[in-house]
Parts: C-alpha cells; sequence; structure tokens
C-alpha cells in the first residue's frame, strides 16, 4: 500500500509541474503573439528582406539559408502580409523549444528541474526579444532544442530509430542558420570523448549524413552560386580584421548578462569555474559539451574580430538546463524564481518603455528606448508611397541594403533599384536589383546621404531635393534626401573623376 501510495505521489507531483510548465510557457506565448497583433513595431529591415525572399521562396539566397523565408512564406499565406503575419512563426517556435526543454531536462534530472528549464527558457531576455521578430535564430533554436532531445532518445536502449530524428532536425537547423553545424561538432566530439558513448558513434554518423542530405539543396545552390552566402558568413564574422580587441571582448562578455539573464549567466560563469569535476560527470557533461565550447568559440571571436550578442544563444539551450538542475541542488531555487522575475520585468520594460514613460507625461529618448531600430520604418514608406504616386515613370532607388528592403516592404513597388556605382556584389539586392542596363530610366532616389553628390554626374536631369526628417524618439532621427533623378547615363566615371 505504502508503495502504490508514493508511486501515486510522483505521478502527481510530475503532473503537476507539467501543467505548471505547459500553462506558463503557453501564457507567455499568447501575450507574445497578442503584443504582434497588437501591431506595435515597424518590420526591422532585414526582417523586411526576409518576406522579399518569401515572395519567390528558393533553396537559397544572399546571406542566409532558405528556411525563414519558407515560414514567412507560409505564414503569411494564411495571415496576410502584415507584420504580425510575417513574424508569427518566431515566438510558435520558442514555444516548441521550451517544450523540447522540458523533454530533455525530465530525461536527464527530473520534472521540477524540467518545468523551471521550460520556464526559465521561454522568459530568457533573448528570448522574448527573438520572438517578437522574424530571425534565423527562432528556428535554429527550436531544431537545436529538438536535435539534442532526439539524441538523448537515440542513446537509450532501443532507440536507434531516433537517429533519423537527429539527422533531420540537424538539416533542417542546417536550412535555419549555419550556426546548426557547432550542434554537429559538439556531438561529435562528446561522442568521441566519453569512452562510454563511442559505442554511438555509427548512429550519430548516420544522423549527420540525413542531416547533409536534408542541407543538400542549400549546398548545391552555393556551388552554383559562387558560394555567396557562404561568403557573407565569412564577412560577417570580420576575420579578415582578426586581431586583439579587449573592448569587443568586454562588450560581447557584457551583452551575455542581457541575452541569459544577470543572475544566470553570473552562475553559468561560476560553476564553470568551480565545477569542473562535476561538469565532467553525467548528465552535466552532455549539457555542458552542447553549451560552453560555442560559449568559449564566441568569446574568442569577440577578442579576434567581432561578434554579436545572439550568436551565442544556441548556448542556452543545454545551458538553460545545466544552470537550472546545479542551482536546484545546491537549493538556490530562489534564485531560479527571481530570476524569471527579473526576466518578466525586464520585458515589460523592453516593449513598453516607450507606452509607460508617456503614461506618466514623460518621453525616454530614443537612444534608451530599446526599440527605437524598429520604429519610423513605416513613416518613411508612407512618404515615398505618396511622391511615387505624383512621378509615376519614376522607379524607386536607394543606396542602402535597409532602406531599400523597409521601402520594399512598406511601399511595395512594381520594380526598384539598388544604385551600386562601384559595382561587385555586396548584399542581395547588388545581385537582383541591378540598374546598370536600365539606361535613360528615370529613378526617384531615397537616400542617407547628407549631399547628392557624383551621382547626379550620372543623370540628364535633376529634380529639386527634398530632406525629410524621421524621428524615432526625443533626440534620434533619420534623416533622408529624395529627389527625382531623369535620363540614367549608365554607370561611368564622372566627369569630375577623370
Amino acid at each position: 500500500m505504502a508503495t502504490s501510495n508514493h508511486i501515486q505521489t510522483i505521478e502527481t507531483a510530475e503532473e503537476r509541474h507539467w501543467r505548471y510548465a505547459l500553462w506558463a510557457v503557453s501564457a507567455v506565448t499568447m501575450l507574445r503573439l497578442a503584443w504582434l497583433f497588437a501591431d506595435r513595431l515597424d518590420l526591422y529591415p532585414d526582417e523586411a528582406q526576409y518576406w522579399l525572399w518569401a515572395q519567390a521562396p528558393s533553396i537559397g539566397y544572399y546571406s542566409k539559408p532558405p528556411l525563414v523565408a519558407w515560414l514567412i512564406a507560409t505564414t503569411t499565406a494564411f495571415l496576410g502580409n502584415a507584420e504580425a503575419g510575417v513574424r508569427f512563426s518566431a515566438p510558435l517556435l520558442h514555444l516548441g523549444a521550451a517544450f523540447f526543454i522540458y523533454g530533455i531536462a525530465k530525461r536527464l534530472y527530473d520534472s521540477r528541474v524540467a518545468a523551471w528549464s521550460a520556464v526559465v527558457y521561454a522568459t530568457l531576455p533573448g528570448i522574448s526579444a527573438s520572438s517578437i521578430i522574424i530571425s534565423t535564430d527562432a528556428p535554429l533554436l527550436f531544431f537545436w532544442a529538438a536535435a539534442l532531445y532526439g539524441f538523448l532518445r537515440a542513446r537509450e536502449p532501443g532507440g536507434v530509430r531516433w537517429w533519423i530524428g537527429v539527422g533531420i532536425a540537424a538539416g533542417l537547423g542546417l536550412l535555419s542558420k549555419y550556426a546548426m553545424a557547432y550542434w554537429l561538432v559538439s556531438a561529435l566530439v562528446y561522442l568521441l570523448i566519453v569512452r562510454d558513448e563511442r559505442k554511438h558513434l555509427p548512429g550519430f554518423l548516420v544522423a549527420s549524413l540525413i542531416s547533409l542530405l536534408v542541407y543538400l539543396p542549400n549546398f548545391v545552390w552555393n556551388w552554383l552560386n559562387g558560394f555567396q552566402s557562404y561568403k557573407h558568413t565569412g564577412d560577417n564574422a570580420d576575420i579578415g580584421n582578426a586581431g586583439i580587441h579587449p573592448g569587443a571582448f568586454l562588450e560581447f562578455g557584457g551583452s551575455q548578462f542581457g541575452v541569459f539573464g544577470p543572475i544566470l549567466f553570473a552562475a553559468l560563469i561560476f560553476f564553470a569555474l568551480t565545477q569542473g569535476r562535476r561538469l565532467l560527470r553525467p548528465p552535466a557533461s552532455l549539457l555542458a559539451w552542447f553549451a560552453l565550447p560555442t560559449l568559449v568559440m564566441m568569446l574568442g571571436l569577440s577578442m579576434a574580430t567581432r561578434a554579436h550578442p545572439n550568436w551565442s544563444a544556441p548556448t542556452y539551450v543545454s545551458g538553460t538546463i545545466l544552470v537550472v538542475a546545479l542551482l536546484l541542488e545546491r537549493g538556490w531555487g530562489r534564485l531560479v524564481s527571481i530570476s524569471v522575475a527579473i526576466h518578466i520585468v525586464a520585458v515589460v520594460a523592453l516593449l513598453g518603455a516607450k507606452d509607460i514613460s508617456a503614461a506618466i507625461g514623460m518621453e525616454i529618448p530614443g537612444k534608451y528606448d530599446p526599440l527605437h531600430r524598429l520604429r519610423g520604418w513605416k513613416t518613411i514608406g508612407r512618404v515615398v508611397t505618396q511622391t511615387l504616386a505624383r512621378t509615376p515613370n519614376a522607379t524607386l532607388l536607394c543606396d542602402d541594403r535597409e532602406d531599400l528592403a523597409s521601402l520594399l516592404y512598406y511601399v511595395q513597388p512594381p520594380v526598384a533599384g539598388k544604385w551600386n556605382a562601384v559595382g561587385g556584389i555586396h548584399d542581395w539586392f547588388d545581385a537582383t536589383r541591378d540598374i546598370s542596363q536600365d539606361i535613360g530610366a528615370d529613378f526617384l532616389l531615397v537616400s542617407r546621404r547628407k549631399q547628392l553628390g557624383v551621382v547626379a554626374d550620372y543623370f540628364n536631369e535633376i529634380g529639386p531635393i527634398q530632406h525629410i526628417t524621421v524621428p524615432v524618439g526625443r533626440g534620434e532621427q533619420r534623416d533622408y534626401l529624395m529627389v527625382e533623378l531623369k535620363g540614367f547615363k549608365g554607370y561611368r566615371l564622372p566627369p569630375a573623376a577623370k
């Protein structure tokens, strides 16, 4: 009877933890979706470019793998092309990642660690930021977590079929972001170094082959297009300017307190420095292998060249479980709940700083508005739309990738061009919006340059220049010039340069 009651108690605790995680993570996701449909934020130019890709789904694009565009094509097909339709998959992908994290933690520890891990992940500051925009990080983290869950299941007795799932998840991760390669390397090194795990190498090699087959179409596209995506990835890392940059290192390291949360990142550093032996024993060792090498690599990259704060994001899939488990084991569970509270306060401040300050009769400086970079794009779009309506023979022309991407979304002109007098391909628009053959055409140039300069020498007639200021917060604005250019002569050296 006592045993039966004990089993019933365990089952009740597991159910309670699952319900807690399910309702908490689902509630967070519903609030994020409600925020998206409140239509509070303009699309950032990168998002606008992904939307453009989605208008003609392909197996490859200039700067990123294609899955983010496929997601946008799917969600906008049902929800339309408004900002919420473009971003709709992001919070759902993080919801799915949180549930995979629950499954990983439950198999490695127990339902209590699992519930807290799922809730902590869902409320991480970096995840909150990633959930209100559409980027390559959301599908990457989803498939990273899915692959890790499959990796655990495949190593269990009778789990050999799970290697197929691991391969599919890893392949889709590669189609999301090339950083999924870190997962494959982490798994391989873990299986090679831990003696008892080497028996799983054949299954992992099968999974790796499957992942490469899933990814193969994008590789073929790159092969046929001069490996554009790979070159862009290398340029983004700025390897050519490698050196010693302690300021960039400190900036990147400091940013991780914002991405992972101040308490959790401090705890991760503490455990990494003081619990070496503990991290060498399972199950912590497995989680550490999928977290710490990637983080150390990004810290090194930030010292050598540069690293963006979100580049470390995959670290925190297993890192979340690792830190939560170690804190709970030490009886420091209150730090976990305090962290969640801090994260919630931080996201309220992130999303509501502008509205909260306005409600109390203040206006925060634009540079202190965390979302100021997502404001103002719709405004310049309305101005350009009205001007193009008055100049129907002119084609929209920009000299900046971000401006062109944003205007193509908010204006949606039938055609548009990218100014590129220096030649070469520096972004997707240089490859797809070239105007070099449009001799004699008329354009409406929208640019953030201060003066028209030598651009005037490439045209037969120049209209009056309009200066447009788009406020994005107190003390912050974007300044544009807009001018009609008639009779394009083609790219050549202007007379002043001869």
